[in-house]
């Protein structure tokens, strides 16, 4: 693996598997803690809520210290976070049965919830750091195919080996997974290690010392402020993610209660995604070419709506499963497709001094808003458990998204064509 591109596309490979092995693992934890909604909510909430408070500084951070330093460090400690949460998991274990309201466990709760707050702030420091370290791998005129090469590696490892794996760790022992993760994480750390070059973003020959971090910041945020095409894309992707990660809180409670499944289940809907990631990840050049940006884009806003569709009419065990697996694999298609076109386009557009800046800036946006949704969820799956019934509540966050998909499409159809028709 001699390639520095391949390299760094392995590495994130790891932190993918470990990534999707955690996406199947800390939810499934949540509900052996409680069966309350808002408090299963704020697991999720604790490992997005850091890409709101830590985006502009990690930009800011990123765009003055070399970017392959940023990424082993953020790895490093993800790596002692996971052992730390492998540990308190193992030594609490066997949990009682989890009540509807409260948890009887909150000490193990309270450092569960830490190790999720550390492990998402680390990965706002190196998912930016790895967005920005691409261009600097690869000539411009093949960031598509290499963004596309990525997120199928991502999707491969991160929802479905991963979440496929997490679903017979978890049968093994809840405390697994997470250990695993540390080892995934530390495999990757290696990789990064042997990459070889200067990935440092301060080419002005300023003196560190000489610049202020104020101005820098404003130098960012009013560059993406500035762009109508990058702002609306930032947006966009915001709403989409409050909606996505709303329906992920309940998702895991409607497995258990409503199809009457195991970790497997979650695991198998999960993995059916990543088939629809890698399959857009292969083509998305080509479908690029032939009908453009715009029409992409478009085409994956109305890919949304399969997912919450097929879980509000689907009922119960494997049948019900089969359906949303469906609905979810041809959501993470057009999501893909989406990311690809996105984010080659910030690549390309924003100056490379300030690539770091203005990226976490629009994943302020992008990302910032899925905490958010997490916690309009809970707090809506609760009330409404106790108005109209929990089986009903837990469709709730399903309903909301496809309200937000839908203005979303009718607001920013228009707005889509016409930004890229000539692009």
């Amino acid at each position: 693996m001699r390639s520095p591109l391949a390299r760094f596309i392995a590495a994130s490979g790891l932190t993918n598997l470990g990534d999707g092995i955690a996406l199947v693992a800390w939810a499934w934890l949540a509900t052996q803690l409680t069966r309350d909604p808002l408090l299963i909510a704020l697991v999720p909430v604790a490992l997005k809520a850091p890409w709101f408070v830590f985006s502009l500084p990690a930009g800011l951070l990123i765009d003055r210290i070399d970017r392959r330093r940023a990424i082993l460090a953020a790895d490093m400690i993800r790596v002692v976070a996971y052992v730390s949460a492998a540990i308190a998991i193992w030594i609490a274990l066997p949990f009682d049965p989890p009540p509807l309201r409260g948890t009887d466990q909150p000490v193990v709760f309270t450092l569960i919830a830490i190790c999720a707050i550390t492990v998402g702030a680390a990965e706002v420091l190196r998912d930016n750091a790895a967005q920005t370290i691409l261009p600097s791998l690869i000539p411009e005129e093949g960031l598509e195919r290499a963004n596309g090469r990525l997120w199928s590696v991502e999707m491969v490892m991160n929802l479905f080996v991963g979440t496929a794996l997490a679903g017979v760790l978890i049968g093994v022992s809840l405390a697994l997974p997470f250990a695993v993760n540390a080892a995934a994480m530390a495999l990757a750390v290696g990789l990064v290690f042997c990459l070889h070059g200067d990935f440092r973003a301060d080419i002005s020959g300023e003196p560190m010392q000489d610049r202020n971090w104020r101005v820098e910041l404003r130098e960012g945020l009013a560059f993406l402020l500035s762009q109508p095409i990058l702002r609306g894309l930032a947006l966009l992707t915001g709403f989409f993610n409050f909606a996505f990660e709303a329906m992920m809180v309940t998702l895991v409670l409607i497995v258990q209660e409503r199809l009457q499944l195991g970790p497997l289940a979650l695991s198998a809907i999960m993995a059916s995604g990543a088939v629809g990631g890698v399959a857009a990840g292969l083509v998305n050049d080509r479908i690029v070419t032939r009908f453009g940006r715009g029409r992409v884009l478009q085409a994956a806003m109305i890919s949304t709506f399969a997912f919450p569709l097929t879980v509000l009419l689907s009922s119960s065990g494997y049948g019900a499963l089969a359906v949303i697996c469906a609905g979810f694999l041809i959501s993470e298609f057009g999501g893909i497709l989406w990311n690809t076109v996105s984010v080659s386009y910030r690549q390309r557009h924003i100056p490379r001094r300030l690539l770091g800046r203005v990226n976490s800036a629009y994943r302020l946006f992008a990302i910032g808003m899925a905490p958010f949704g997490m916690l309009v969820a809970g707090l809506l799956t609760r009330s409404f458990s106790d108005l109209f019934g929990r089986e009903f509540a837990l469709t709730v966050p399903f309903w909301l998204a496809i309200a937000t998909f839908a203005t979303i499409t009718l607001t920013y159809w228009r707005f889509l064509g016409r930004s890229f028709e000539s692009r």
